[in-house]
C-alpha cells in the first residue's frame, strides 16, 4: 500500500542511461512541443538511499529510475563505478546486498505479482543465480544475510502455509526453523550469525506483533510480547542486533507510552534499557557501526529530524537537517551520516552531515514545487492534521482535490511528491489527510481504526472538507476525492456513502468488494483484514457489508474513473471488475483503464501516462466555472 560521498561523476555509466530521459525531452521541444514541469518530476531521475555492505563500505547498492524504469544499481564508492544490475520491464526495487559486499540479491516476482523467489549476482556482474534452491515461490517475509556469505534467513508467506521461516547455508538444502499460520517476518540476524530475531502475530493481531529470537536450529533463547497479560494493542518491532560479534542486545521498537520508541533487550539476561527519549512525536532508531550510539529519526507532526544518541553520556545531540522529511538515513564507519531528504516544495536529495551531496543523478533536474501549509481541524475523534497546498497566489474559491493517503497505516508528510504537484500546477488546490489510522500521530490514533473501518477516516476527511469549503479555499461544487490503494479504497467508499459531497471520484488500485478482495488477496492481507474488522467475511458479514464500496455502489452520483493493475495481490482484479460492473448496469459514468502490472507500476512512462488520464478526465468532468 511503497527513497556517498561526493557527486556522481558525469561520465559514470548511469549518465548514458539518464541522457535518454533528456534526449527524449529534447526532441519534442525541438519539435515544437513543450514538456511540462510535472511531467519533468516524473522523469528526473531519482535515487534512493544507498545501502552499504557492512565489512565492505565501499560497496553500495540504490534504487534509481534513470533508464525510465526503476532498477537495483550497484555502486562502488573506491572506484566511482557505477552498474545497473536488474533489468526487468516493469521494473525492481527489492533487493539486498550481502555484509562482505560480494553478492547482490533481489526479489524476481512475475509482471509486479509480487509472488517469486530470490535470486543473487556477483556485486562485479555477472550471471543470476537462484539464491535458494529448494524453496518454492512464494511472497517474501523478510531477508536476513550472515557475514559470513554463506547464510541467509528467508521469510516466506504462501496462502497455503502461512508463514515459514528458513535457514539455508551455501551449497546445502534450506532448513524451515519456524511456521504459524499468521502473518510473521524475519527481523535480523546478529552479528555472529548465532541468534536470529523474528517478528510474529500468532496471537492474532496482525497490526501488533511480538518477538521471538531463534537459534539456527529453530529453538527459542528468548520471547517479548506486550500483547501479554492485558495489554492489548501494544506492538514491538525489530530495529537491529548490535553490530559487535558476541553482543547479544538487541535494538526494538515499542508503543509502551503511546508512541514508537526505542528500547535496548539483552536476549541473554533479559535485561531491557528503556531510553526514555523526551521527544514528542514518534522515534526510530538504527545503531551507528561501532556500536557506540544510535541514529535516532524523530517524526512529529508530519516533518522528521535526526539525533544520535550516545550511550555513554546517554544523551542526545541533534543532527542539523533542514525543514522538511528524512525519509531514510544511515550512519557510515567515520561517523557522518548520510540521509534522504526533501520538502514539499523541494526535490529529494541524498545529503551528508559533511555537507556534500552524495549520489546526485546527472540529466534532467525536477522542478520545485510549492510550500505545503498546515490546517488543525476539529474532529469526532480528536484534532486532525491536514496538509495543503495550492497555486503561488491564487486566491480561492478553488477547485480542489482531496488526495487519500494509502496504508492505511501510513502518513502523508512534508516530502516531494510529484502527484500532488501535477494537480497543482493544473490550478487544483491539494488537501491530504492524515485521518485516524495514519501514523505519526500516537498509537491511540492509529489504532482508532477499527471495526467500521473506512467510515472512521471518511468522518475526519469530511471534518476537513467542511473546513476547507468554509475557510473559503475550496468550491464546494468542484471538489475531487482520489487516492491510491486504501486511498482509492477511501475514494470509491467515499463517492458512494457521501455522494453530495464530491464532484469526482479518481481510484487507483482500489479495494472496490470488500468481500471477494479479502478472498483473493496476499495471506497477509487477510490477517491485517481480520484485525481491522474483528473476524473474516463469515464470521462479521455486518461489518464487511458497510465497509465495502460495492454496498453503496447504487448511490454514486459522481463520475467514476478507476485504474488498476491485472496483477496487483494486494487490491486484485476481480473484485474491481465486480464494481465496474455493477457501474455499467445502471449506466453510471464511469471510466477504466487496467495495465499489465501489479499494486502500481515502477515505468516511469506508465505513472505519466496514468496521471495524464487522471488530470484529463477531470478537465473532461469537472464542472466549469
Amino acid at each position: 500500500m511503497t527513497e556517498s560521498n561526493g557527486s556522481v561523476p558525469p561520465d559514470m555509466d548511469a549518465a548514458v542511461d539518464v541522457d535518454r530521459d533528456e534526449r527524449a525531452v529534447d526532441g519534442r521541444r525541438a519539435q515544437g512541443e513543450q514538456v511540462p514541469d510535472w511531467e519533468k518530476r516524473f522523469r528526473a531521475p531519482r535515487v534512493s538511499l544507498p545501502d552499504w555492505a557492512e565489512d565492505a563500505p565501499d560497496r553500495s547498492l540504490f534504487v534509481s529510475n534513470a533508464t525510465g524504469t526503476y532498477e537495483l544499481y550497484a555502486w562502488d564508492r573506491a572506484s566511482g563505478e557505477q552498474r545497473q544490475v536488474t533489468d526487468r520491464p516493469n521494473g525492481t526495487t527489492d533487493g539486498a546486498l550481502a555484509p562482505d559486499g560480494e553478492w547482490i540479491w533481489w526479489f524476481d516476482d512475475k509482471d509486479g505479482d509480487e509472488f517469486g523467489v530470490w535470486r543473487r549476482q556477483p556485486f562485479a556482474g555477472g550471471e543470476d543465480e537462484l539464491a535458494v534452491p529448494g524453496l518454492d515461490p512464494s511472497y517474501p517475509a523478510g531477508l536476513a544475510l550472515g557475514r559470513d556469505g554463506r547464510t541467509a534467513v528467508i521469510g516466506r508467506s504462501t496462502d497455503e502455509d502461512g508463514t515459514t521461516i528458513h535457514l539455508a547455508y551455501a551449497g546445502g538444502p534450506p532448513a524451515e526453523i519456524y511456521r504459524h499460520r499468521e502473518s510473521a517476518g524475519v527481523g535480523d540476524l546478529s552479528h555472529d550469525g548465532s541468534l536470529i530475531a523474528i517478528e510474529h502475530t500468532e496471537h492474532g493481531d496482525a497490526m501488533h506483533s511480538a518477538l521471538r529470537v531463534l537459534r539456527p536450529d529453530g529453538s527459542t533463547v528468548a520471547e517479548l510480547d506486550d500483547t501479554e497479560g492485558g495489554a492489548k494493542e501494544l506492538g514491538l518491532e525489530v530495529l537491529g542486533f548490535a553490530p559487535v560479534d558476541g553482543d547479544t542486545r538487541l535494538l526494538v521498537g515499542h508503543q509502551r507510552r503511546g508512541r514508537w520508541e526505542p528500547l535496548v533487550w539483552d536476549v541473554a539476561t533479559g535485561e531491557q534499557t528503556d531510553l526514555a527519549l523526551e521527544l514528542p512525536g514518534d522515534v526510530s532508531a538504527q545503531w551507528y557501526p561501532d556500536g557506540s550510539g544510535l541514529l535516532i529519526v524523530h517524526g512529529f507532526e508530519a516533518r522528521s529530524e535526526l539525533f544520535r544518541y550516545d550511550f555513554a553520556e546517554r544523551g542526545l545531540t541533534e543532527i542539523d537537517t533542514p525543514a522538511g522529511t528524512v525519509s531514510g538515513a544511515t550512519a557510515r564507519p567515520d561517523g557522518s551520516v548520510e540521509y534522504l531528504w526533501s520538502s514539499a516544495a523541494e526535490p529529494s536529495a541524498v545529503r551528508s552531515t559533511t555537507g556534500r551531496v552524495v549520489l546526485d543523478p546527472p540529466g534532467l533536474k525536477s522542478p520545485r514545487s510549492v510550500p505545503v501549509e498546515d490546517v488543525w481541524v476539529e474532529g469526532p475523534g480528536g484534532r486532525i492534521h491536514a496538509l495543503v497546498q495550492k497555486p503561488a497566489g491564487a486566491a480561492g474559491p478553488l477547485p480542489t482535490v482531496f488526495d487519500i493517503h494509502g496504508g492505511p497505516t501510513w502518513h502523508d508528510s512534508d516530502s516531494f511528491a510529484a502527484g500532488p504537484a501535477a494537480w497543482v500546477d493544473h490550478g487544483y488546490a491539494v488537501v491530504r489527510v492524515n485521518y485516524r489510522g495514519s501514523t505519526g500521530y500516537g498509537r491511540a490514533w492509529t489504532d482508532a481504526l477499527k471495526h467500521r473501518v473506512g467510515l472512521i477516516e471518511l468522518e475526519d476527511i469530511a471534518a476537513v472538507r467542511e473546513w476547507a469549503v468554509a475557510s473559503g479555499l475550496a468550491d464546494p461544487e468542484r471538489l475531487i476525492l482520489t487516492g491510491g490503494s486504501w486511498g482509492g479504497y477511501l475514494t470509491l467508499l467515499g463517492i458512494g456513502t457521501q455522494p453530495e459531497a464530491w464532484a469526482l471520484g479518481i481510484a487507483a488500485v482500489p479495494v472496490a468488494d470488500y468481500v471477494t478482495a479479502y478472498h483473493d488477496e496476499m495471506e497477509g492481507l487477510k490477517a491485517l483484514d481480520r484485525t481491522l474488522l474483528g473476524g473474516t467475511p463469515e464470521e462479521v458479514p455486518e461489518r464487511f457489508e458497510a465497509s465495502s464500496p460495492l454496498t453503496y455502489v447504487d448511490d454514486v452520483k459522481a463520475p467514476v474513473y478507476i485504474s488498476a493493475g491485472v496483477n496487483d495481490p494486494r487490491c486484485p482484479i476481480r473484485q474491481v471488475e465486480n464494481y465496474v460492473e455493477r457501474l455499467e448496469a445502471r449506466g453510471a459514468v464511469h471510466e477504466v483503464y487496467r495495465y499489465d502490472a501489479g499494486h502500481g507500476s515502477l515505468v516511469v512512462d506508465e505513472r505519466i501516462k496514468q496521471v495524464a488520464l487522471e488530470l484529463d478526465f477531470a478537465r473532461r468532468h469537472l464542472p466549469k466555472r
